[in-house]
């Protein structure tokens, strides 16, 4: 049987990267006494695969994991047994029976939803004030140059974010921003590249940790290369009774 989980990731739990957060899992796994199928051979692991590795320094409310099951108790007794071993800033939102053909969740990413915000108690040296920034970042999106150059394992690329950026808006009375992005393997882009552009054609040096960042959703697209349709990973299980 297959399982959809979706978590939150917040606090310092941002500082934990991918590597440990999937291991994390697996002991929550045990601890939670979940019964989770292994894989066959001489070095069994739990069947477990994640949609979208979230950045180290990241937040996010809406993250996603499938698991393999042999058996299971209802959807509320599971995120509850699972909550019991959460650690702080971890906590369990779902977990929905797949059908037994889906597709996994790392093969379905298309697009994601971010917040972003700028810190108030940062040093950051943009000399001017939240609404400022994210009003000007508006304003790049719609008529700025977004042709960065984007770092790759096979080296340097030249990447162009308007097509990739499917959604945005101000938020928080003009004290940060919404973005739903392109995400997945054949056009992924991070919130990040976005910022260092904007700050590059402020003439500013990028401050990394001036920019407190939440995943929001990941989303599948239903859709057609001409008509989007973003559908929530979530939305593709149902709920067991």
């Amino acid at each position: 049987m297959k399982i959809r989980i979706k978590f939150s990731k917040q606090g310092n739990m941002k500082f934990i990267g991918h590597l440990d957060i999937m291991r994390y899992f697996q002991k929550a796994m045990r601890r939670a006494d979940v019964d989770i199928r292994y894989s066959e051979g001489f070095s069994p692991h739990q069947i477990m695969s994640f949609a979208a590795p979230l950045g180290v320094g990241l937040t996010g409310s809406g993250e996603y994991l499938d698991i393999d099951v042999l058996s299971t108790d209802s959807s509320a007794e599971m995120v509850q047994r699972l909550n019991d071993v959460m650690v702080e800033d971890m906590e369990v939102l779902s977990y929905k029976r797949l059908p037994d053909n889906a597709a996994n969740a790392m093969s379905l990413v298309a697009a994601c939803d971010y917040t972003i915000t700028l810190r108030e108690d940062y040093d950051n040296g943009l000399s001017c004030t939240e609404e400022e920034f994210f009003t000007g970042l508006i304003q790049f999106i719609e008529n700025g140059n977004l042709e960065v150059v984007k770092k790759t394992k096979k080296g340097e690329k030249l990447m162009d974010l308007k097509p990739l950026i499917y959604e945005y808006r101000l938020i928080k009375d003009g004290r940060g921003i919404f973005l739903k992005l392109s995400s997945g393997s054949t056009a992924n882009m991070k919130p990040e590249l976005l910022l260092e552009a904007y700050c590059k054609f402020l003439g500013k040096e990028y401050p990394a940790f001036a920019f407190p960042i939440n995943r929001e959703e990941v989303y599948a697209d239903n859709g057609s290369d001409t008509s989007h349709v973003f559908v929530p990973l979530e939305e593709f299980g149902e709920d067991i009774e």
